[in-house]
């Protein structure tokens, strides 16, 4: 309220402050109530995990099978092609990239399984931010890449894999791969709304997945490739991460590698985040 006498100046500073606090303070609640709705569906859906260990056990064997056949059935082919670099460390970046691609198609199919249950029309009649549920799955499966990717680098140390540049590099490199699966679990969050099965959301994750992962310099150099995939593989965002984890891990140049790779990340979560809220809203 006014106080009697005010001069017209004192009402309209007083009226700009009030306009920039409310809002400004709403909008403060409002980015608080999202991270602790986001941070308990990202709990529910790790505990989950943990009542469920085989979910992870398995999601690890993928993994391990491709770093043991990549190692010892193909790196005799790809070496010739490495000029002097060790296959298994030209290939241990990008088991760690794959890792988190393949890891992030659990976005799909975990929430195509909410939808196909029910659950999700519950989480609509709850009063939390619409934002929470995908933004609480997309944390989880980040919190389950960190596991994967501890583990493939515990086996990739056990078969002969050698850090080069650093253990500050190395761990710049870990934070790199789980940013980029991060940014790729909403690529698949966007499948598995749209889908709505988890059947489905596991057979349409694929399509997208594999050209990114195997057309990549991932497990061979782009150069090996013929000429009209070496296009197409070198500016992908597989790539782009694979060889900026390369370079962190070797040695080298890296500063427009790991820019690139950021790039892409965030370019990333920034298409794919609106699509997979406005799904989320969106009447069934």
């Amino acid at each position: 309220m006014t106080r009697p006498g005010a001069s017209p100046a004192t009402v309209a500073r007083s009226g700009r402050a009030g306009g920039v606090s409310a809002p400004s303070t709403r909008g403060a609640l409002s980015l608080v109530r999202t991270v602790q709705d986001g941070l308990a569906i990202a709990w529910r859906n790790l505990i989950a995990l943990r009542r469920v260990p085989r979910l992870l056990i398995f999601s690890t064997i993928q993994p391990l099978v491709f770093v043991l056949m990549f190692r010892y059935v193909f790196g005799g082919v790809v070496q010739p092609a490495l000029h002097g670099v060790d296959y298994v460390d030209f290939l241990i970046p990008g088991i760690f990239v794959q890792t988190a691609v393949f890891g992030a198609m659990n976005t799909a199919i975990g929430l195509a399984t909410d939808m196909d249950t029910g659950l999700m029309e519950r989480f609509r009649s709850l009063p939390m931010a619409r934002s929470a549920v995908l933004v609480g799955r997309t944390t989880a499966d980040l919190a389950r890449n960190v596991f994967v990717v501890a583990l493939m680098a515990a086996v990739g140390f056990a078969i002969g894999f050698r850090i080069h540049a650093g253990v500050p590099a190395f761990l710049g490199a870990i934070v790199l791969v789980l940013a980029f699966g991060f940014a790729m679990s909403w690529i698949f969050a966007v499948v598995g709304m749209a889908v709505g099965d988890p059947e489905t959301a596991q057979a349409a994750a694929f399509p997208v997945l594999a050209p990114l992962v195997f057309a990549s310099s991932a497990f061979v150099p782009v150069a090996t490739m013929p000429g009209w995939l070496q296009a197409f593989a070198e500016h992908q965002p597989v790539s782009r991460n694979a060889d900026a984890v390369r370079a962190l891990v070797l040695g080298g140049p890296t500063a427009t590698d790991v820019w690139q790779a950021l790039a892409w990340d965030v370019a990333i979560v920034a298409v794919f985040a609106p699509i997979g809220v406005w799904l989320y809203r969106r009447e069934p």
